[in-house]
């Protein structure tokens, strides 16, 4: 049996990313919480005892923790889209394949249609269906659809530039 994408992506990761997916995955984890818990409440009952001000070294701790686990899982994210990316342009490929043969298919179809039944009507539903179906200009459609609108701040420097007679 094959080995599936994600086994052989997974299998293929660099060392940082194995690094940056076993981090994200302890770090989502209920004992790194448990643990951190624990750690708090030790700060809290024993260092303010020891240190006036207990919570700045604690700060700058718990801020350094947070600015590399920042990283750790956008890496972590950033792998997997890449996988996701990779695994839907695969199910685009195959549907368009499958586009392709369907279409000869129901063509097939017509012309035994065609052979058996001698005064067959034309059906114009099948032609549409039998018509290439252009993935681009499907493309292009959800582009326009989906391009951002633009920024507010950037129609109102527009307008200013036109007032001001700098943009025609």
């Amino acid at each position: 049996m094959p080995q599936s994408l994600e086994a052989k992506l997974q299998k293929n990761r660099k060392f940082t990313e194995r690094l940056a997916d076993d981090i994200s995955r302890t770090a989502g984890s209920v004992i790194f919480f448990v643990l951190h818990v624990c750690f708090f409440v030790f700060w809290f009952l024993f260092m303010g005892k020891l240190d006036p001000f207990p919570f700045t070294f604690l700060t700058m701790l718990v801020s350094l923790e947070a600015i590399f686990l920042a990283i750790f899982v956008l890496m972590s994210q950033n792998r997997q889209a890449n996988v996701d990316s990779l695994r839907e342009e695969i199910h685009l490929q195959i549907n368009e394949i499958a586009e392709r043969e369907i279409t000869k298919a129901l063509s097939l179809l017509r012309d035994i249609h065609h052979h058996t039944v001698k005064d067959s009507k034309p059906d114009p539903e099948l032609d549409h269906m039998l018509q290439s179906i252009d993935t681009g200009k499907i493309e292009r459609n959800l582009e326009k659809e989906l391009e951002p609108p633009p920024l507010v701040i950037s129609d109102l420097l527009s307008r200013l530039e036109k007032s001001l007679g700098l943009k025609k």
